[in-house]
Order: structure tokens, then C-alpha cells, then sequence
């Protein structure tokens, strides 16, 4: 059986931490940002977690993730 090839695009927009926790970045955060309110633009720094719909996806899409 060949060898799966690993989705590079999705690769280095998601990490994967010790527990199996999948962190993604949020959107919203380039450009326009003068019409957003400080405590908007402060939240959208933080990293939040993949939903779990899009899990099994992103498992297909990365299949030597650990």
C-alpha cells in the first residue's frame, strides 16, 4: 500500500498538542481592524480549539498526526 500524502495548507494552520487537542487560529484579524472594538481585536489573538465536525476531516487531511 502506498504512502499518504499529507495536506501541507492544513498542516501549518493547525497544531496538535500532547492531549490530542487540535488549536486553530481565528479569523478576522488582517485587516479592517479600525471598525473593530479593542476587546474584539484582543480576543481574536488567542488560539481556540477545532470543532468536533471538522475533527474527522482534519484527521483524513493529516493521517501522521500524532
Amino acid at each position: 500500500m502506498p504512502k499518504l500524502k499529507t495536506k501541507k495548507a492544513l498542516a501549518k494552520r493547525i497544531k496538535i498538542t500532547k492531549k490530542k487537542k487540535m488549536l486553530r487560529r481565528k479569523s478576522g484579524r488582517r485587516h479592517l481592524l479600525s471598525g473593530k472594538s479593542q476587546k474584539r481585536k484582543r480576543s481574536l489573538r488567542r488560539s481556540s480549539k477545532v470543532s468536533s465536525s471538522e475533527r474527522r476531516l482534519i484527521k483524513e487531511a493529516l493521517p501522521y498526526s500524532r
